[in-house]
């Protein structure tokens, strides 16, 4: 009997040490699930980096979970990344999550505010040496001058641009146009370079990465001039994979508005942050059906 007694002991300490191992694995695996986040490269320079620390920081301390913030190389790679469940929220530019949402069930839920209004334009910009004061003017002798677009994925930077550039019947593609050479600098910055150093005539770029490159001194104001500028756009998306509980969703939306660190808003220009939903891109969705881009 006492030999029995002390055999139902023993198992009752394994089944007992067993469990609470398990229960301890099961709490530092759910410890070590990161939150990822996966960001456009809307700018090549500027305090991006210690703003993804920061939003890193912020968002890891309110969310009660570790977070990690990827600044991917190119817009495409943050749609596949969404796409193929790498990631659980992205920062887009307004095409790329028209596509994302159209490839994997992207949700747009915030939006920064730029001066209090979350909206923003496509600018063409060119030297202030240039004669030119207008697009129409600047399309006159299109044969002698370059064009610059940003990434092919970018919304300010080479979709609308190119739409109104067609409507204009200068442009078709890279191949089919009517300019003297058309280039594609990869991102904002590098077009707004380009066209201050004189190595294209014009180029395309997010209005508000503009005045923010303005501000910061990194590009000068009595060198270049706006010759265009399209109709509103609504801003960059933050957004979460298809299939985000309401409550994640509602907790990512209440961090988001309560932002006051000044590094991560200015690294976007931003005021503030407001939420957002997938409606407020149907006119973006409208341009990337017009461009064969995703389809209706």
């Amino acid at each position: 009997m006492k030999r029995l007694m002390l055999a139902l002991f023993l198992v009752g300490v394994l089944v007992g040490c067993s469990s609470t191992n398990g229960e301890q694995e099961s709490a530092q695996n759910s410890d070590s699930e990161a939150f990822t986040i996966g960001v456009i490269p809307a700018q090549t320079e500027g305090e991006i980096d210690q703003a993804m620390e920061n939003l890193q920081g912020v968002l890891s301390d309110e969310l009660d979970q570790k977070v990690e913030i990827t600044t991917f190389p190119d817009y495409n790679g943050v749609v596949e990344a969404m796409n193929y469940e790498q990631i659980d929220m992205a920062f887009f530019g307004p095409l790329t999550y028209v596509i994302a949402h159209e490839k994997s069930g992207a949700e747009a839920i915030v939006t920064q505010l730029i001066d209090g209004e979350p909206f923003y334009h496509s600018y063409i910009i060119t030297s202030s040496e240039n004669g030119w004061e207008s697009l129409e003017s600047f399309l006159e002798k299109s044969n002698e001058q370059s064009f610059a677009f940003g990434d092919p994925n970018s919304t300010s930077g080479s979709l609308i641009p190119s739409i109104e550039l067609q409507d204009r019947e200068v442009f078709e593609d890279q191949d089919n146009h009517s300019f003297q050479s058309i280039t594609y600098t990869g991102s904002h910055d590098a077009t707004a370079l380009a066209v201050q150093n004189n190595q294209v005539d014009a180029g395309a770029i997010d209005s508000a990465i503009y005045n923010q490159l303005l501000e910061s001194g990194k590009i000068n104001e009595d060198q270049l001039k706006v010759i265009w500028k399209s109709d509103k756009l609504f801003q960059y998306p933050w957004a979460v994979a298809k299939g985000t509980d309401k409550e994640t969703k509602k907790r990512l939306q209440e961090v988001f508005l309560s932002i006051e660190d000044e590094t991560i808003l200015n690294a976007f220009g931003a005021s503030g942050f407001t939420e957002a939903s997938n409606e407020n891109y149907k006119s973006i969705k409208d341009a990337a059906v017009k461009q064969g881009l995703i389809t209706e």
